[in-house]
């Protein structure tokens, strides 16, 4: 299967920060080490997205739609050649569109394992804040012999993390394929981007998108109450990685558009202002017509 990548209204990436400059900022935990990035004090922002990688559909029904087809594309493709297929999914509004018809469910469900991008150390069964809870009622309990790899439950980010990562680490190649050097490589991962550039949970002004390939595979951030783990930069970015975000929502009522801009155009954003921009280089960018509506003309035509 080709190293590919694709982004959905949003953004898609396939290589890890090697290559970018970073800037020295305040300690984070030690799991968030930043083993593989350079300490100098300039901080590049990369290259625009490719006009031929941003894909602008009609509205967000459509996007979700792809999402789902892209979904059972690589499902089956992945068990076609290897018998198993790898999937990493964020919370938010991926998970609506994940709810809807999807085909073929019988054939691959059950020859699938399922590992969350980000997820809040709370409990599993938390309705309001844990991930997984909401994938259940959403889809996941309809996915019949789905393999999801879930958190212990607990509120202390940095066993979960370690935890969480021996979890993915014990899966067999078939289950999880690994780069000739060990690295992790899911079939599809599904990322989503918030309006302030955030991605899983790689925020802002913070280290751990800065952590590289020889840094753990999975950290904990501290940010908010309860914390939260994360799958690191090189870590999302799978064999074909999409990133979804459509227009406004009870959550961003004004909309993705200056988000998408920044994610995909802007040309003074880097990994520390806004994360997104680590997915510029590889990804396919699939969004609706308003989360593309300030994005130039060279993307809308």
């Amino acid at each position: 299967m080709k190293n590919t990548t694709i982004c959905i209204a949003a953004c898609i990436f396939a290589r890890g920060v090697d290559g970018f400059i970073v800037a020295p900022l305040s300690p984070v935990n030690a799991r968030s080490c930043l083993s593989s990035a350079a300490s100098t004090t300039d901080l590049s922002s990369p290259p625009p997205t490719p006009v031929e990688k941003v894909v602008v559909l009609k509205d967000a029904d459509a996007v979700g739609e792809m999402i789902r087809a892209i979904v059972v594309k690589e499902a089956e493709q992945a068990i076609a050649e290897r018998g198993h297929f790898a999937l990493a999914i964020p919370g938010g509004s991926i998970l609506k569109m994940l709810a809807g018809d999807i085909a073929n469910k019988g054939n691959w469900t059950s020859k699938t394992t399922l590992v969350y991008v980000n997820h809040k150390c709370v409990s599993m069964d938390d309705g309001d804040l844990a991930t997984h809870a909401k994938a259940r009622t959403l889809f996941l309990d309809n996915w019949d012999g789905v393999n999801a790899i879930v958190l212990g439950g607990s509120a202390d980010g940095e066993k979960e993390a370690k935890d969480y990562e021996d979890q993915m680490r014990a899966l067999s190649d078939e289950e999880l394929p690994k780069s000739v050097d060990g690295f992790p490589l899911f079939d599809l991962s599904l990322i989503g981007v918030g309006d302030d550039g955030h991605i899983g949970s790689l925020y802002p002004g913070r280290q751990e998108v800065l952590v590289g390939k020889d840094g753990p595979w999975v950290l904990p951030v501290a940010m908010k109450d309860p914390p939260s783990i994360t799958l690191s930069l090189p870590v999302m970015k799978g064999r074909k990685t999409v990133i979804a975000a459509c227009g406004v929502s009870d959550k961003y009522p004004q909309g993705k558009s200056e988000g998408m801009r920044r994610a995909i155009a802007a040309d003074d954003e880097t990994l520390i202002t806004f994360p997104a921009v680590g997915l510029r280089d590889s990804a396919t960018w699939v969004m609706d017509e308003m989360a593309a509506s300030k994005l130039g003309d060279e993307y809308l035509n």
